[in-house]
């Protein structure tokens, strides 16, 4: 009889964190834990309270440690270097290390902003990282730390995460739409809104599939995970708030009102790249997993936020 899966889950209370312990019961039994339970911003103190879980009176080996907690505040970390890198690669590279010595599979989440942005193809996992800000700096170092410390691990790069829980630009994009009659967002910025359920279940399918491979499968590694087709945050705010007017919500601000401005006419403190778009063939090659399009997830939200569309 096979034994139990047990599979421990960082950053539980984030948006992805939340979307991921619903799905991943499917598997075994996760152990949820919150920023309070293991607190990335202190690696040594994150050691110290997995090791007091997994030896308390209802401690585990986990099978799986699946890490969805993250430094995300973009702009702030270029005045915060040094907590970005604890949080997204110092801590990271612990997790790394525990992952090892438990013979456990890390699951780990980036970012397009590893990438400069340029060009216009499809980013494909051999390409060079050469992030623009401190964040995309501290995601491919703590990328670098995974691969360089735990065998049998998946980092899963993905792009403009949106879900029904925490903050978003879509939520933002809603807020905003009630309060004001006209919306100015940026155009030229490229890629894919990723919803928290499919990514959720995106991983979902990766364990299945890795729980019991040995560190030599070639299957171990990165790959690029987000929906098909390209949008920018103009267009993917005309889609919000379209959808939300379709759902009855009540906003000051109409799709046609949303006008079309360029990076150099928003200027924020941390860089975004230009081309955040992410090939995903060997995600579906090795897998066998179907994308659905972007606009799929992004609908799914609205549809948990303010109902159905209306007849």
């Amino acid at each position: 009889m096979p034994h139990e899966r047990h599979i421990l889950l960082l950053g539980a209370q984030g948006q992805l964190g939340q979307a991921l312990a619903q799905t991943l019961t499917a598997l075994g039994t996760v152990h949820a834990l919150t920023r309070e339970q293991a607190d990335l911003s202190d690696a040594l103190q994150l050691a110290r309270q997995i090791e007091a879980l997994m030896q308390g009176p209802d401690g585990f080996r986990p099978d799986a440690i699946v890490n969805a907690a993250a430094y995300t505040a973009v702009d702030r970390a270029e005045s915060e270097p040094d907590a970005a890198m604890q949080v997204n690669a110092t801590s990271v590279g612990v997790l790394a290390q525990m992952a090892r010595d438990l013979d456990a599979v890390l699951v780990h989440y980036s970012s397009d902003y590893v990438f400069d942005g340029s060009g216009s193809k499809p980013w494909r996992e051999d390409d060079a990282p050469a992030p623009l800000s401190v964040y995309g700096q501290s995601k491919w170092l703590g990328e670098r730390a995974i691969a360089a410390t735990a065998p049998r691990h998946l980092i899963l790069r993905t792009s403009w995460v949106v879900g029904a829980h925490g903050g978003n630009f879509l939520k933002t994009m809603l807020r905003l739409a009630a309060e004001r009659d006209e919306l100015r967002v940026v155009a030229d910025q490229h890629g894919a809104p990723t919803s928290t359920r499919w990514l959720a279940q995106v991983t979902q399918s990766l364990l299945a599939a890795m729980l019991d491979a040995p560190a030599d499968d070639s299957r171990w590694g990165l790959y690029h995970v987000a929906p098909s087709g390209t949008t920018t945050w103009h267009g993917y705010a005309r889609h919000v708030i379209a959808g939300a007017w379709a759902r009855g919500a009540a906003l000051r601000c109409a799709p046609d009102a949303v006008h079309a401005i360029a990076t150099r006419d928003y200027p924020l403190p941390a860089p975004r790249p230009h081309n955040s778009r992410l090939n995903t063939d060997q995600l579906q090659r090795r897998f066998g997993l179907d994308i659905p399009p972007w606009q799929d997830g992004v609908d799914a939200v609205l549809d948990e936020l303010l109902g159905p569309v209306r007849p």
